[in-house]
């Protein structure tokens, strides 16, 4: 796949092909093999020794990797699981230093958890142990018919953009939607962690048909092919 130069990573989000690699200038310096690191990579910034990732940021060493963040020597990762030092994660296993986290188990180090172990589908935690469930009321924020909801929103002239979380009151991208559209619960859950932790537990809240965080990376066709197919999925299981 193809790799890029980049002024930083807002500028790599901002790329009109969205399955291409990019990394930095002061990285293309220090790797001046670069493209040859990111031969089988699709989707990742600042990728060093990585083998057949997918939408990973300042990894090392991995291999078949997905949506992981500030990984090192990771193997058969799937949005992060076995990570060390890992950012924004989901579904984690066996993490340390992690931050952003979400469903982890036997996690260290945490941030918006603090103190706990083998906790599950926590948010916000301290010092607990062997929780399930735990914390507010952040798993009533639901989107009805989540799926056809938010393809009929982004479906609309100029309303869907999936360079930027939010770009005005009627354009977001794919998760920016599906916190627009949640309302009041979505926004603060917004705020207390990230758009991709908050549109992930919506989706979660809302459906059982799963949403893959690397799909809020799509270029704008693709995004919208994902999201007209589970609009169709959702109603024909009715």
């Amino acid at each position: 796949m193809k790799t890029s130069i980049f002024k930083n990573y807002k500028d790599f989000i901002k790329r009109s092909d969205k399955d291409i690699n990019g990394v930095s200038e002061e990285f293309a310096k220090q790797h001046p093999d670069y493209k040859k690191q990111n031969n089988t990579n699709k989707r990742c910034f600042n990728c060093s020794g990585c083998f057949d990732c997918s939408g990973c940021s300042d990894c090392s060493n991995c291999y078949g990797c997905s949506v992981c963040s500030d990984c090192s020597d990771c193997s058969d990762c799937s949005n992060c699981s076995g990570c060390f030092d890992c950012s924004n994660c989901f579904d984690c296993s066996n993490c340390s230093d992690c931050s952003g986290c979400f469903d982890c188990s036997d996690c260290s180090d945490c941030s918006n958890c603090s103190g706990c172990f083998d906790c599950s589908d926590c948010f916000d935690c301290s010092n607990c142990s062997d929780c399930s469930g735990c914390s507010g009321d952040f798993k009533t924020v639901k989107i009805e018919n989540i799926h056809q909801t938010i393809f009929n929103a982004a479906s609309k002239p100029d309303a869907l953009n999936m360079s930027e979380w939010h770009t005005c009151s009627t354009t977001h991208c794919r998760a920016g939607w599906v916190v627009h559209l949640s309302g009041e619960g979505g926004l603060k859950l917004e705020n207390e962690t990230s758009t991709l932790f908050a549109a992930m537990m919506i989706y979660k809240n809302s459906s059982e048909i799963r949403v893959s965080p690397a799909r809020f990376f799509d270029s704008n066709e693709d995004g919208m092919k994902d999201m007209a197919r589970c609009a169709k999925l959702e109603e024909c299981n009715g």
